[in-house]
């Protein structure tokens, strides 16, 4: 029998790679059961880890970056806490970095390599539309593309991808809007600018009016840029411009709570007088008054996948991959059914 690898004791055992890493390396975050059972695939086929590899490696830098997008984001604090959670678990340090101050993001994130000699790095947003073969492999380490769009034209096997269908789940928002009898749905987008998720979720609006045949109103339209207070101006231009809305989408939760409090200034209800749906389920959405109806991501796993995809790269020379993950709407307090 040949020498068996990590990546061999992992598929025996039925689990990631980076679960067996973690029983190796006697980390406690593993139950009890599937810790007893991967021992016991390790001595059955007697497995015995590459100690001089992992010595070699420890000796050099342990540092993967996170490269985030724009300014603070509470849908994007929370990933950066589970992978640096996860990439501690197997001995790396991660080095958060945004980029806010309008660099190409591939450029951004091969000067974060360069400056701080990074093992690895994780791009959580940003765009990269034109992004290009050669542009990633300039890079010169592993790169992993997180809660972003991927373009179709680049060679899969020089990244990794987690993401999920964006345009799939803002045409679900808007389709529930529909479902409950609204035709008068106004939207809260990022500007032409943004190439990545604000455009695709745009695409997704537009696909649900078009296949509930809903007028599209150019004064239904308007602009933010992921914060509170762009949510709030935003929503203040559309209730100048457009009274008759019974229902605003917001492509983050971010810009639909800026949107609630332009909304409650003037004197308007959630959900009597307009719903609101927002995406990605942060946690303010639950305690929100009244609680958000939104898109819900699956943060963590999302997070722990690209953390997983990362470590299995640079311990076990394993292959990129690409995930995409499904999303739902959770439905609380901040839409209404229409009268017909």
């Amino acid at each position: 029998m040949k020498n068996l690898n990590i990546k061999d004791i992992a598929k025996l055992a039925g689990v990631g790679v980076s679960t067996v890493s973690r029983v190796i390396n006697q980390h406690t975050d593993v139950k009890d059961e599937t810790r007893k059972h991967v021992q016991e695939i390790i001595e059955t086929y007697n497995y015995i880890p590459n100690n001089s590899a992992r010595n070699l490696k420890r000796n050099e830098s342990m540092d993967v970056g996170i490269l985030i997008k724009g300014m603070y984001n509470p849908f994007f604090a929370r990933m950066i806490q589970s992978i640096e959670k996860r990439l501690s678990s197997a001995g790396y340090s991660a080095i958060i970095h945004y980029n806010i101050e309008g660099n190409k993001d591939i450029d951004a994130a091969n000067e974060f390599i360069l400056e701080k000699k990074l093992k690895g790095v994780i791009c959580l947003g940003g765009d990269f539309d034109k992004l290009t073969d050669q542009e990633i492999q300039r890079l010169g380490v592993p790169f992993i593309l997180a809660s972003t769009e991927i373009p179709e034209n680049l060679n899969r096997s020089l990244f990794s991808s987690v993401i999920i269908d964006n345009e799939m789940a803002a045409y679900r928002a808007v389709k529930y809007l529909s479902d409950m009898g609204h035709n008068k749905i106004a939207l809260i987008t990022t500007g032409n600018e943004d190439k990545s998720i604000g455009t695709i979720r745009t695409q997704g609006y537009l696909r649900a009016l078009s296949e509930q045949n809903i007028e599209k109103k150019e004064n239904y339209f308007e602009v933010g840029a992921y914060t509170f207070e762009t949510g709030y101006e935003a929503m203040c231009r559309l209730l100048e411009k457009a009274n008759d809305i019974t229902a605003v989408f917001a492509i983050s939760d971010v810009m639909a709570i800026g949107a609630a409090k332009a909304m409650y200034e003037k004197g308007i209800k959630i959900p009597d007088d307009i719903s609101l749906i927002g995406f990605d389920d942060i946690d303010y959405a639950e305690f929100f008054n009244p609680p958000l109806t939104t898109v819900h991501q699956p943060v963590e796993e999302i997070a722990e996948s690209t953390a997983d995809i990362m470590i299995g790269i640079l311990d076990d020379n394993l292959k990129h991959q690409h995930i995409i993950f499904d999303t739902e709407i959770v439905i609380r307090n901040s839409c209404k059914q229409m009268n017909c």
